[in-house]
């Protein structure tokens, strides 16, 4: 049976998580309260990757809520994609620094699948800031770590964590949909702007 801090991190979350694919600002203010209840929820379980992400989480959704207001010369920001030779750069690095973390958790903590753990951790962060830039590509990190995160939490005795991340990875490939749509609208848009000029 799931606590009720379980339930209430999966129930805020899940809401943000939608209004992000949605390509609404208000994803921001919801992840908040969901970040500090699952921050709370990891520490109980001893994924201690999990909580260092939630950390993250809650300052970048300041951030995030910033940029996504203000963040193109004072204007909302667009949809953009990002160029695959940075994405690639940066899947690399977040594997390193996953490999790294995991072994530091290994040697000198008690934590529960740290290299795993820690996987979810770095690719979530390189999805988090693809996220506050509004780069269609995060949607393609965010289903890498969610496939990696529902067996985790799942191993965990999280039910109904693994559940909802099970529902993120299908919310994951709505978003890059709609995404998508709203990037092949403005390619056009500017295609149309350019031809009349």
């Amino acid at each position: 049976m799931p606590s009720s801090l379980e339930i209430f991190a999966n129930l805020f979350y899940l809401a943000a998580v939608l209004l992000a694919a949605r390509n609404s600002v208000h994803t921001w203010s919801v992840g908040l309260v969901g970040c500090l209840l699952f921050g709370w929820l990891f520490f109980d379980v001893q994924l201690y990757a999990d909580v260092t992400l939630q950390v993250f989480f809650i300052a970048t959704s300041l951030l995030g809520w910033w940029s996504w207001q203000h963040g193109q010369s004072g204007a909302a920001l667009f949809i953009t994609r990002t160029p695959w030779y940075g994405l690639l750069l940066a899947m690399l690095i977040a594997l390193l620094v996953a490999l790294g973390y995991g072994a530091l958790l290994h040697h000198f903590t008690n934590a529960y699948a740290p290299f795993i753990d820690s996987l979810v951790l770095t690719f979530s962060v390189l999805a988090q800031l693809l996220l506050m830039r509004r780069k269609l590509e995060n949607w393609y990190c965010w289903l890498l770590v969610n496939s990696l995160a529902v067996p985790l939490f799942a191993s965990r005795e999280l039910y109904l964590t693994a559940f909802i991340y099970g529902l993120f990875w299908c919310n994951a490939w709505y978003g890059l949909y709609r995404w998508q749509r709203e990037v092949a609208v403005l390619d056009s848009s500017a295609a149309t702007a350019e031809q009349r000029a």
